[in-house]
């Protein structure tokens, strides 16, 4: 007897971009001399630091209790402490009870989702889009509204408002951006903050980057309000500042009533956080305030070094560049996934077209590459515009 049909849902959603990506490796050698460049996908390539590593070998070999399911909303210590350091980081007032911590800040977005939209209502994402986000909206039969960003890779309020519809439940920014590495400025995060608001929605801001600003101070006063969590919903990821990508952990800030309704999810889902990733994560917010500092500027100097490269790299063109990400432009005449494949051929170098990010059939989508910069340091950055500048329209 046949198996039952694939979930339409899932089978309408593409294969996941990075996996895709790294299949154009197949039958591809690279000499000794001209090495592999991945910038496909966001992700350290260096373990977190000594002593992060070590507290959570200790808690491995001497807390029996890291070891066992753990409350579904996670450690209430690590909890305690995002509440105060984000208090202090933005001005405002958050409390344990508006901390959940999640296997990553994938799942953090997909819990939240879950508790606003079902088959048939929309959501706004700015375009380029971050295409997990796009791909569980596929997966939960939520429609996935396109907003254009305009100069700087920055969506307008007016243009989101044009698209909100009585099945709107949601906008959804990211800052720093990814894909666009754009940095939102905090008027414009407020604006649409109070778009929401006024249309009884709710504004999820994503930070993943936040550790990586180029600005000081905080990126917006959202928190600053008495009741901020009515409408605004912050997630977090510990992958990008603690190098803690393998042990998924995220966090969701947001009214105790939202959390009650993550917390259905999550149980069903997954029961509770990684045990130990937490332990790591609330030591690296104990004790790595500097180091990530140190993080930042690195950052902050691959940034400058590849702004500066893109400025002599004739017939491409920059549109954003921030945190772990740049969008550009490319000079082929080839549609972007066409482009990106003979940069691996005839370059030795991995990203991520534009299509991966777009709807189908946009030329913001064919003429688009997104480079993962993080990846490289100030050297590798030099090689990849040398590179490039190799390669013919």
């Amino acid at each position: 007897m046949p198996l039952s049909p694939l979930n339409p849902a899932l089978a309408a959603t593409f294969a996941p971009p990075v996996m895709e990506a790294r299949r154009w490796l197949e039958g591809v050698s690279f000499p000794p001399e001209r090495p592999l460049l991945n910038v496909s996908q966001a992700a350290p390539v260096d373990p977190p630091p000594e002593g992060l590593r070590r507290a959570i070998a200790e808690a491995a070999l001497d807390n029996p209790a890291a070891h066992l399911y753990g409350p579904v909303l996670g450690m209430a210590e690590l909890r305690a402490e995002i509440a105060a350091q984000w208090s202090t980081a933005y001005g405002g007032t958050i409390s344990e009870s508006q901390v959940a911590i999640t296997q990553g800040c994938n799942q953090a977005f997909c819990a939240v989702m879950a508790t606003l939209a079902g088959p048939g209502d929309e959501v706004l994402l700015p375009t380029p889009w971050y295409f997990n986000h796009k791909m569980w909206c596929d997966m939960a039969s939520v429609r996935a509204v396109p907003l254009p960003t305009g100069a700087g890779l920055l969506p307008d309020p007016e243009e989101a408002a044009a698209r909100i519809t009585p099945r709107t439940r949601a906008i959804v920014l990211i800052s720093p951006n990814n894909p666009g590495g754009a940095e939102y400025p905090a008027a414009l995060v407020r604006a649409f903050h109070d778009l929401a608001r006024s249309r009884g929605l709710a504004l999820i801001v994503d930070e993943t980057y936040r550790d990586f600003d180029s600005r000081t101070g905080a990126p917006h006063d959202l928190f600053t309000d008495p009741d901020w969590d009515e409408a605004f919903i912050h997630l977090y990821s510990f992958s990008k500042a603690y190098r803690l990508t393998g042990h998924r952990v995220g966090a969701i800030v947001a009214s105790p009533a939202r959390l009650a309704e993550v917390e259905k999810f999550l149980d069903t889902v997954a029961i509770c956080p990684n045990q130990l990733g937490q332990i790591g994560a609330l030591w690296g917010m104990r004790n790595l305030a500097q180091w990530v500092a140190g993080e930042r500027a690195e950052l902050l100097a691959r940034r400058a070094a590849l702004t500066e490269g893109f400025g002599a790299l004739e017939g491409w063109h920059l549109h954003g560049c921030g945190a772990y990400f740049a969008w550009v432009d490319h000079p082929g005449h080839d549609a972007s996934p066409d482009f990106a494949r003979r940069l691996v051929r005839e370059a030795g170098v991995l990203l991520l077209p534009g299509t991966m990010f777009m709807p189908e059939g946009t030329v913001q989508g064919d003429r688009g590459l997104r480079i993962a910069f993080a990846n490289v340091d100030t050297a590798g950055i030099a090689e990849l515009i040398r590179r490039l500048a190799t390669v013919a329209p």
